[in-house]
């Protein structure tokens, strides 16, 4: 899916919601236990309650590979059934050395025929090289978490050495920077932001205007929104964009809105509430 895609899904539907599917089988009502694929079945009715309320479905593949060979299965059938109008996430924080990451790449954008994958940056360029070369599909980077444990990395302060030459002068001087940041500026240089993004968690509002300086373009995947706590307003407020560069992901507080026989129509329930509050904030 092109930019330009999500970017008219986006205000055709006025939302910018992302459902993610992190589809745990102790959390799911009983009644579907007894149903072939329980975990299909109910991502499928999932899927039918929320798909008019976003734009998105992020697949968390932890969730699937815990279940061995039947959440495999579970997770292909779930991929396909997703509208072809609706962005495809894997949440698979993959990142190796480039013959591995091409394997993880080929796995997740042919076989699996995902949109998008989200990756982890620590090992660098040429472990994130192999997803930015597919057209028209997206490379996820983790930036910011949103998790208690960003501050062990993300959040720790980095001396950067700078070296210029300024009317025939060398000169060297010293800058201090989050370790996030780094990561921003060095991968904003390996794509652009039309098959880019960045992972900004919606926990660390008081760093998205000075993310947004950094990244003027890239869309964000945000978590984080809902049961973490994070604000959808101050996040919409400080980060939002012309075309909106932002799917903001709901899992729990979606799919697990009941654990009744009524979990699906809860579910949607809360999706349309998501979407009837980005509807206000949307740029027009």
């Amino acid at each position: 899916m092109t930019r330009k895609q999500l970017v008219e899904q986006i205000f055709s539907k006025e939302t910018y919601l992302c459902v993610g599917l992190d589809t745990d089988r102790a959390k799911i009502p009983k009644h579907l236990l007894s149903s072939p694929d329980p975990i299909f079945e109910f991502n499928k009715q999932i899927i039918d309650a929320t798909k008019d309320f976003c734009v998105a479905y992020k697949i968390n593949t932890a969730f699937y590979e815990a279940e061995g060979l039947k959440g495999w299965e579970a997770l292909e059938k779930t991929v396909n059934y997703i509208p072809s109008t609706h962005f495809k996430i894997a949440d698979a924080k993959r990142g190796d050395i480039g013959n591995t990451s091409s394997q993880y790449a080929k796995a997740f954008f042919e076989t699996l025929n995902f949109d998008a994958i989200t990756v982890a940056p620590y090992m660098g360029h040429d472990s994130v090289k192999p997803f930015l070369e597919y057209k028209n599909k997206w490379t996820i980077l983790l930036g910011l978490t949103s998790n208690p444990g960003s501050e062990d990395f993300e959040l720790q302060k980095i001396i950067k050495k700078i070296e210029s030459l300024d009317e025939g002068m060398h000169t060297r001087k010293q800058e201090e920077s989050f370790l996030y940041e780094c990561v921003l500026q060095k991968a904003s240089q390996w794509e652009t932001d039309q098959n880019l993004m960045f992972v900004i968690g919606a926990t660390q509002a008081n760093e998205f205007t000075n993310i947004r300086k950094i990244t003027p373009g890239h869309f964000y995947l945000v978590p984080g929104v809902g049961a973490q706590g994070g604000s959808l307003k101050e996040i919409s407020e400080k980060a939002m964009i012309d075309d909106c560069g932002l799917l903001v992901n709901a899992s729990r507080g979606v799919i697990y809105a009941s654990s009744g026989e009524d979990f699906a129509d809860s579910a949607m329930k809360v999706a349309k509430e998501y979407a009837d509050e980005m509807k206000t904030y949307l740029k027009k």
